[in-house]
């Protein structure tokens, strides 16, 4: 059966996936006090294409679960919350300008296309301090995020991690890759 190009999940796909996030979402309710999972599922029953990033997100290492409820536009947010950057998302440039520059040992992708093509955003400073406030991650790895254009038109982009109980925000070349760095995205549902 040839592989389609909509992004839709089978069934089966849409019920692992639900159990997965209804798991996590009730073993971490500190992340979400005061949220319930069914107005959670109701929403993702209507937005089939943001439930096809999730799971995107899922099948990277990402671990998704809600972290916020935005009632003014009334959607959930959700930020990966794997132990360590995504696994499947390691290696990676910042953008691909900066895996261009590169004259040899390219990496296979970077960090901007990946996300583009699962639908989510990398994760803001802001967003990753706010994240580190609900528990402590990349306590190992580190994770790039959204670069202002004043830095990434110089060259570099941005890193975080945390280190000794503190969220430590570093730069390196956009064209940078490492094994133990990744990226963590968002995605408003």
């Amino acid at each position: 059966m040839p592989k389609s190009n909509k992004k839709e999940l089978s069934p089966e796909q849409r019920e692992e996936l639900f159990g997965a996030l209804k798991a996590r979402f009730e073993k971490n309710m500190h992340r979400h006090k005061g949220l319930e999972w069914a107005n959670v599922q109701a929403k993702l029953d209507a937005n089939a294409e943001k439930l096809w990033s999730l799971n995107e997100m899922e099948q990277t290492g990402g671990e998704p679960d809600v972290v916020d409820h935005d009632k003014k536009k009334g959607e959930y947010i959700f930020f990966d919350c794997s132990a360590e950057s995504p696994k499947g998302r390691r290696s990676v440039c910042y953008d691909r300008e900066g895996l261009e520059s590169r004259k040899k040992y390219k990496p296979e992708n970077t960090a901007i296309d990946m996300a583009t093509v699962m639908g989510i955003e990398l994760l803001t400073e802001e967003q990753y301090r706010a994240l580190q406030e609900l528990e402590h991650f990349d306590l190992k790895t580190s994770s790039w995020v959204q670069t202002p254009s004043d830095i990434r038109e110089l060259g570099g982009a941005l890193f975080c991690d945390c280190r000794y109980g503190h969220v430590f925000v570093y730069h390196n070349g956009a064209s940078s890759y490492y094994g133990a760095r990744g990226f963590r995205g968002s995605l408003s549902v």
